[in-house]
């Protein structure tokens, strides 16, 4: 049975925390998280893939077990983490590689595709995130980013994480419970919380604009996989489409009763991955 590996990489004032999987001298296989997540997310998929390719699963700046920001002004942007991707990169020595990015990691792929990493990031997997996303939507996550929960318990929090995230859809409850234990800190005061900095949410106000896309999107050259949840109100329908035609022209697959986003541990997902990553 593959093991996961924790990894730290120093990267000027900040150190980051990697999940790694398998054999470093297989073909790379970056897994990126969204905003509010962690790399542990990735534990089903990384485990599964592992045996074709070296999976490294980052949390990012301020998620996990990475440092937070010094400079809220400048660390939570996708310059930022498009610095520590290749930082992580140049630790582990990666030249070319595959890259899975699921709502914000999503994007980071697509900016980096399209910019410090073209031509080194063959394969690229969005999953429910477009160049372009809807207010409502933006304003719903920024909404329970900014203000995150307390409770007595891991417990309460478990619960609330399966009610904020049933958009997920139908889960294990050994996924639910490792969301749970990678996703809480205890404050001050001994009561549980989620484990990121509640700054991650000015990527709505200071840095707004790394979230249109389009420009990134149509210099992409990656061979490129589309999955969207069919509930999803973060990737619209129409946006999916318009995806399709532009660009690299993804092909399309959609998961039904799951919306923001599928969270790619599923057999059926796991496959769609290994067949496009193949």
């Amino acid at each position: 049975m593959v093991e996961r590996r924790s990894v730290y990489v120093s990267r000027g004032r900040h150190e980051l925390h990697v999940s790694a999987w398998g054999d470093p001298a297989k073909p790379a296989l970056v897994m990126w998280h969204g905003l509010a997540r962690t790399g542990r997310d990735f534990d089903e998929a990384a485990a599964a893939l592992s045996d074709d390719y070296f999976v490294i699963c980052p949390d990012t700046l301020g998620r996990g077990l990475s440092s937070w920001a010094a400079d809220i002004a400048t660390d939570y942007s996708y310059a930022a983490y498009g610095q520590h991707a290749e930082a992580i990169l140049g630790h582990f020595g990666i030249g070319n590689m595959r890259w899975i990015g699921t709502s914000m990691g999503g994007l980071i792929g697509v900016t980096l595709a399209a910019g410090p990493l073209k031509g080194r990031i063959s394969h690229l997997v969005v999953n429910d995130i477009g160049p372009w996303i809807p207010e409502a939507a933006t304003g719903r996550i920024a909404d329970y980013v900014g203000n995150p929960p307390s409770f007595h318990t891991v417990s309460e929090l478990e619960h609330w994480l399966r009610t904020n995230y049933a958009p997920f859809g139908e889960n294990t409850d050994t996924f639910w419970r490792r969301m749970a234990d990678s996703s809480m800190r205890r404050s001050d005061d001994g009561r549980v919380t989620v484990h990121y900095d509640p700054n991650i949410v000015t990527q709505f106000t200071l840095h707004k604009s790394d979230l249109d896309c389009w420009p990134q999107w149509d210099a992409l050259e990656a061979k490129t996989l589309l999955l969207r949840g069919v509930n999803s109100d973060v990737l619209p329908a129409d946006v999916a489409a318009e995806m399709r035609e532009r660009g690299p022209k993804p092909r399309l697959v959609e998961f039904d009763d799951v919306g923001h986003a599928p969270t790619l541990a599923t057999d059926r997902e796991i496959s769609v991955l290994r067949d496009f990553l193949a």
